[in-house]
This record gives C-alpha cells, sequence and structure tokens, in this order.
C-alpha cells in the first residue's frame, strides 16, 4: 500500500519550519546579547588568570633543576662513519 503526501500536509509542514525559524530568530535576537557578554566575561578573566604575575617560588641566584635531560647513547652497532672527499 503506497501512501502519497497530500499539498496541505506539505504546507503544514512549510508552515511549521517557518514560525519555528522566526520564533528562533525573535529569540536569538533577545538573548544574543546576554550571551555575547557571557562569553566576553569568561575570555577576559582567562586571560587575566594568564597575564597575571607568579610569585617566584625561590630566592634570588637559588638554582633548581627541573629535569635531568636523557644522556644521547650512540649506538656503535650502526655502522662505520667513512670521510669522502669529492672527485671532480
Amino acid at each position: 500500500m503506497l501512501q502519497t503526501a497530500s499539498i496541505i500536509g506539505f504546507l503544514r509542514t512549510i508552515l511549521i519550519f517557518i514560525l519555528v525559524y522566526t520564533i528562533f530568530k525573535y529569540v536569538m535576537r533577545l538573548l544574543a546579547p546576554f550571551i555575547v557578554k557571557s562569553i566576553a566575561k569568561k575570555a577576559e578573566a582567562h586571560f587575566r588568570n594568564q597575564s597575571a604575575p607568579k610569585p617566584p617560588t625561590q630566592k634570588e641566584g637559588e638554582i633548581s633543576i627541573d629535569k635531568i635531560p636523557n644522556s644521547k647513547t650512540s649506538n656503535n652497532d650502526v655502522g662505520e662513519y667513512v670521510d669522502y672527499e669529492d672527485v671532480e
């Protein structure tokens, strides 16, 4: 059994889409300033926290080592270095 869409149902669906779009547009115009203001406040707080100078944790002239670098070990199994000259 095959059902066909009626023109009334199609127009009703289009009308609902237009109505929802219009309401959404109107509500967003009302709420957009508050949303933008909230995002701007969060960004300002984020930048303010990043740019705030951090108090020094150690005295001047004191040295601290955070990470000891890994020593580079050479693998002698790779091969032998051969010095060469360009032949003209």
